[in-house]
């Protein structure tokens, strides 16, 4: 079995309204922390790259 890192976002709420990532070096994992085992959305690194550089600063 592969280890693989998660870490939640400094955004979620304390009500378990969370998200979490793993970033390997080719891929991005995202899952939420309410059901971990209900599946991940794997995308490519250049991919989550450039989602983050979309999203605007608050």
């Amino acid at each position: 079995m592969e280890h693989v890192e998660w870490r939640k976002s400094s955004r979620s709420g304390t009500h378990g309204d969370c998200v979490e990532l793993a970033v390997e070096p080719t891929r991005a994992r995202i899952r939420d922390t309410k059901d971990r085992e209900g599946g991940t959305l794997t995308v490519s690194f250049d991919a989550w790259r450039a989602f983050v550089a979309s999203v605007p600063e608050q």
